[in-house]
C-alpha cells in the first residue's frame, strides 16, 4: 500500500517536510561514497533552513507539553495500562529536555563554522563547489568515508533534538488516528469534517496496483480527495471511470 499524507495546517506541514529531510539524511549517511555525502551535507543545510523559523522550537515545545498533560489525564483510567503510558510519557519528556537545552535554533551553532558556511554559500548554485571554487571541500571530499561520516555525524548532533522531537510528536498524531475503509465513486471523494474537532492529518493508503495517484484538498470543514491517473507523457487525468477503493485516516 501506498501511503499519502496531507497536512491541515503550517505547523504540519513544517514538520513533514523536517521529517522527510531527516529519512533522506538518514539514508545517505552510512553510505560511503563522496557525492552521497556532499548531498548528505546539502540535506543538513536544507533542514537549518526550515527550522529557521524563529517559533519553530517553542511551537514543538508546547505540542510535546500539551501532549504530556493529555496522557496523564488518563491516569487511573482502567482500560489504560499505566506500564505504556509511562514509556509514552517518559519519551515526551526526553525529546522536550533535549530540544529544550538546545541553543538557539537548531543547526545554530553549525553557523559559526566558516568553512560549512562557506559551502552553504555555493551549494544552491549549479556547480558550485567544483575543487576549483572550493579546494578545501574538495580535499574533503577526497577523505576515507570513516573519517567523513564522523564528520557528518559530529555537526548533525545538533540537528538530532528536533529529529526526535519530531519523531515523537508525529509517531503520537499519526496513532490517534483510525483507519476506515472508503470508496471514491467515479474517482471523487468528499467528506465532512464534524464539528467541534480539530484534525491536523489526513492520511490516505491507496494499492499500488490500482494506479491512481489522489490529489487532496481539505480544510477543518471538508476533505476533498480526486482520483487521478497518469499519462505517458506525466500529465495527470481525472479516473472517472471507475470506483476506487482505498484506506482513509483522519488524525
Amino acid at each position: 500500500m501506498t501511503l499519502y499524507e496531507y497536512p491541515f495546517n503550517e505547523s504540519i506541514r513544517t514538520m513533514l517536510r523536517l521529517e522527510h529531510l531527516f529519512d533522506r539524511l538518514g539514508q545517505l549517511m552510512p553510505r560511503e561514497a563522496a557525492v552521497d555525502h556532499h548531498y548528505a551535507l546539502a540535506t543538513m543545510f536544507e533542514i537549518m533552513d526550515v527550522a529557521s523559523r524563529a517559533d519553530l522550537k517553542s511551537d514543538l515545545l508546547k505540542e510535546l507539553e500539551r501532549q504530556k498533560a493529555q496522557l496523564n489525564a488518563f491516569r487511573g483510567n482502567p482500560s489504560i495500562s499505566e506500564r505504556v503510558l509511562d514509556e509514552v510519557i517518559a519519551r515526551i519528556d526526553h525529546a522536550f529536555q533535549g530540544l529544550n537545552e538546545l541553543p538557539g535554533k537548531a543547526g545554530q551553532s553549525l553557523t559559526t563554522n566558516e568553512w560549512l558556511m562557506s559551502i552553504r554559500s555555493r551549494i544552491s548554485i549549479p556547480g558550485g563547489t567544483c575543487e576549483f571554487d572550493l579546494p578545501a571541500y574538495y580535499a574533503w571530499q577526497q577523505l576515507p568515508a570513516a573519517r567523513r561520516q564522523a564528520d557528518l555525524a559530529q555537526w548533525i548532533a545538533t540537528l538530532t533534538p528536533l529529529a526526535e522531537a519530531l519523531k515523537v510528536l508525529l509517531g503520537l498524531l499519526r496513532d490517534s488516528g483510525t483507519p476506515h475503509k472508503v470508496v471514491a465513486p467515479h474517482g471523487q471523494y468528499q467528506q465532512s469534517l464534524p464539528a467541534g474537532r480539530t484534525f491536523q492529518l489526513l492520511r490516505v493508503r491507496i494499492d499500488p496496483a490500482l494506479g491512481v495517484i489522489p490529489e487532496i484538498s481539505g480544510h477543518r470543514l471538508m476533505v476533498s480527495i480526486r482520483m487521478m491517473r497518469q499519462e505517458p507523457d506525466g500529465r495527470l487525468r481525472p479516473a472517472g471511470d471507475e470506483d476506487v477503493s482505498f484506506e482513509l485516516t483522519l488524525c
